[in-house]
């Protein structure tokens, strides 16, 4: 009676989503009495939604072992799906794959069935891991098609999740976007199980933050933490989940909790260690970096890089916050000719457009902003045109053009404020500050200026303090420049001032001779003179020769 008790309770608590509770119930009902297939499975869910992944694998396993005792080989084989489903989620893959085959043997004599499409998913999502989304797609379009024949609604909801990735890895990303809304409403209407659920959550946010639609990668991921919140031990957040909640954190400026969330993603992952651990390494090297954590940025990407993932473009600008402008220029560059993919190259080229202005090689800046916009274009995401527009105004801050560059600057900081991206935002300001200043606005520079200060105070944002200190102390904003000079601009002068040909200056400088006719011209207009002598008189004047401080 009392063994009975406990596994109504047991039941109950499943029933109400009291995962831990119905977990400690029904291992302790197993205890007085052996369970039943179906308890069994309850038990199982129950452990792998709280974490405990081997307490969920063994009871999977006698499950299996009861369906197949039992002469029941669909149901034994649907054990071993999710059997062989935890243990990849655990990074079990050798033992995984061999539970799928033999799921895989069970159903070659049984009539094709739900379960038949279930074992078919491991295989379809590895076709898209291999680069063929094509085939995945065919894949999946049959999944689907079981599913609906079978009234499944897990087939259903993997086969149009998996839809929905293939279509964007195909570049079809409205298409694939609206797949995994429509996969989306099954799991906020609660038709689908539990543990699919939580996968279905975690993929559809990395599919968002992949084709950088950030704004529904927010929406989700506040929905999964409602989600969360109304079961009680529940421990959904796994794989790159827990990334993407550290990157969603970071861009609203919750730079703490993006840390914490980062830290335990590297915790979970590595324990067993998962391809995704290299993500959560990479996260955190992004946000010491950005807080001016140079030694622990260094080892988080070195550790990025040992598990299998890029630590570029962080470390190519960590070498740049260093003043290595060679060695990081080497990097990205190095990095962007063996990026092949869209989304690869627009993950690479913001940083690229900052390196290479830091090299003075305005040219390739130029070149990259240029590929950054046609990827926008292509991409159509808020976010790669909020970073296309902020690299197509500082390059055409450094080529001299600061009203054409507030066009872009304004643009992308109108973006990444409507994303609540207070960083981002803030990097702007600073840009439009420049182009105001060189346009004679003080005021609004000085506006800008305080504005990004204090966001940058807010967040910790050490390097970024430093560079607005250094603009105050050097003037390199051009507040205290004679003729609203850029630093460009002055060590072109100066070359003018020492007699050398514009070849001389292209050689000495490290640019083009077309860059250097542009500086040139962009002197003149600005000082109101025609002549390199005029130019030369201005310079000794206002103290910019080479050699003689300002």
């Amino acid at each position: 009676m009392a063994g009975s008790s406990e596994l109504d309770r047991g039941r109950t608590a499943f029933e109400q989503r009291a995962w831990g509770d119905a977990l400690a119930r029904l291992m302790a009902a197993d205890e007085r009495a052996r369970l039943a297939p179906s308890d069994l499975e309850m038990l199982a869910t129950a452990a792998y939604l709280t974490g405990n992944d081997e307490q969920s694998a063994e009871a999977w396993s006698r499950a299996y072992r009861m369906h197949l005792d039992a002469n029941d080989p669909r149901r034994a084989a649907r054990a071993a799906f999710w059997l062989s489903f935890g243990l990849m989620q655990a990074g079990e893959m050798a033992r995984a794959g061999g539970w799928l085959t033999r799921a895989g043997r069970l159903l070659e004599h049984v009539q094709e069935s739900a379960e038949h499409a279930l074992i078919m998913v491991p295989d379809a999502l590895g076709t898209i891991l291999e680069g063929n989304p094509d085939a995945a797609l065919a894949k999946f379009e049959r999944i689907i098609e079981i599913g609906e024949r079978t009234s499944d609604p897990d087939v259903m909801a993997f086969g149009r999740l998996g839809r929905g990735q293939s279509l964007v890895a195909v570049e079809r990303v409205s298409e694939g976007i609206e797949q995994l809304d429509e996969v989306m409403v099954a799991v906020t209407a609660d038709e689908v199980s539990p543990t699919v659920a939580g996968l279905v959550y975690c993929a559809v946010i990395e599919a968002c933050q992949e084709c950088f639609d950030i704004k529904r990668a927010q929406e989700w991921t506040r929905a999964l933490d409602e989600w969360s919140r109304a079961q009680p031990d529940l421990v959904p957040y796994r794989g790159q989940c827990l990334v993407h909640r550290s990157e969603i954190m970071q861009l609203h400026g919750a730079w703490m909790d993006a840390l914490e969330e980062a830290r335990r993603a590297r915790e979970r992952l590595s324990d067993p260690d998962q391809p995704a651990v290299g993500l959560a390494y990479y996260q955190l090297g992004e946000l010491h970096r950005l807080r001016g954590e140079y030694a622990h940025a260094e080892n988080a990407y070195r550790e990025a890089n040992r598990y299998g993932g890029t630590p570029q473009p962080g470390l190519a600008l960590l070498r740049l916050a260093q003043g290595q402008i060679g060695a990081a220029a080497a990097a990205i560059m190095r990095e962007l000719d063996e990026a092949s993919d869209r989304v690869s190259r627009s993950k690479m080229l913001p940083a690229a457009v900052e390196i290479m202005l830091a090299a003075s090689d305005t040219e390739a800046a130029h070149a990259n902003a240029e590929g950054l916009t046609a990827i926008a274009a292509a991409i159509d995401a808020p976010l790669v045109h909020a970073l296309a527009a902020y690299a197509e105004g500082t390059v055409r801050l450094e080529e001299g053009d600061p009203r054409g560059a507030l066009e872009y600057l304004r643009h992308a900081m109108a973006v990444w404020q409507d994303l609540a991206a207070p960083y981002d935002t803030a990097r702007a300001r600073v840009q439009i500050a420049r182009a105001c200043t060189l346009l004679g606005d003080a005021d609004s520079a000085d506006l800008e200026l305080d504005a990004a200060r204090h966001t940058f105070q807010q967040l910790g944002a050490r390097p970024a303090l430093a560079a607005l200190a250094a603009l105050d102390r050097t003037g390199t904003d051009g507040r205290r420049v004679p003729g609203g000079l850029t630093p460009r601009e002055i060590e072109v002068l100066g070359c003018i001032a020492s007699g050398k040909t514009n070849k001389a200056i292209a050689e000495q400088l490290v640019i083009s001779e077309k860059t250097v006719a542009r500086h040139v011209s962009n002197i003149f207009t600005k000082l109101g003179i025609s002549s390199r002598a005029a130019a030369t008189a201005f310079a000794y004047e206002h103290d910019l020769v080479k050699g003689r401080s300002p």
